[in-house]
């Protein structure tokens, strides 16, 4: 069965670094997830950062937003005061900027699931105090 997701930093970097420890899972999990994959500018922002090292790895994500197999799908400045109130709940944790606009985009578009290796998001809750749909690893 394949997914609709929401992708975060981890399984993108592990999907383009054979080296990384998740990277198998990554291979895996994205064989099965349906395109186009969401996500936001903070998520690209902190990929690109992790894979400077490999300009192939930069261009790939770069390629992949060209062609529509990754979305650009959250309005930062639209979203701004959802955004502010889930950073300020999870203040604890703490919730990063990306981390914040991919909770929001699970809480307004339906049916995808948050493909992650970040363990806060078993953490973090949506529409108040609901879980937040997720793919990730097992825990270890």
């Amino acid at each position: 069965m394949s997914d609709a997701a929401i992708v975060d930093t981890g399984p993108l970097v592990a999907f383009l670094d054979a080296d990384e420890e998740h990277h198998a899972w990554a291979v895996d999990a994205f064989r099965t997830l349906r395109a186009p994959l969401l996500t936001c500018e903070p998520v690209l922002a902190e990929t690109m950062h992790l894979v400077r090292r490999s300009p192939a790895a930069q261009e790939q994500i770069l390629e992949w937003v060209g062609r529509g197999t990754i979305l650009l799908a959250f309005d930062l400045a639209e979203e701004c005061a959802a955004v502010r109130r889930l950073m300020r709940k999870h203040r604890d944790v703490p919730m990063s900027l990306a981390d914040a606009c991919l909770v929001r985009m699970s809480e307004t578009v339906a049916g995808h699931v948050v493909c992650t290796l970040d363990e806060d998001f078993r953490v973090y809750r949506r529409d108040g105090d609901e879980p937040v749909p997720v793919r990730m690893p097992p825990p270890r």
